[in-house]
């Protein structure tokens, strides 16, 4: 089960959505990736002006990667992502203030 600090469980990220690029690869769509992390953080009471996640990250199976979030009073937060499987199943592993 992830944490997401005080709040509790969140919820596998469902990301199915891809994009093929060159070679074969298969990355996550980041807009997607970010409008999903924004509804799961809101569904928790976080209000979310804005996220930011790198765009091209492989899906990889057990590979992380992090996407920084801005809350509407200004804070800034990191979320870290954690690739579950090959169907690009995302989740949140923990969210803390960023550095």
């Amino acid at each position: 089960m992830s944490l997401l600090g005080r709040s509790g469980a969140l919820a596998a990220l469902a990301i199915a959505a891809l994009l093929a690029a060159g070679c074969g690869e298969t990355v996550l769509d980041d807009a997607k990736t970010e409008d999903a992390i924004t509804a799961n953080l809101e569904s928790l009471g976080k209000k979310v002006a804005a996220v930011e996640c790198p765009s091209g990250v492989e899906v990889e199976a057990g590979a992380s990667f992090e996407c920084s979030v801005t809350l509407r009073g200004g804070e800034e937060e990191t979320a870290f992502l954690r690739i579950r499987n090959e169907d690009a199943d995302v989740e949140v592993t923990r969210l803390q203030p960023a550095e």
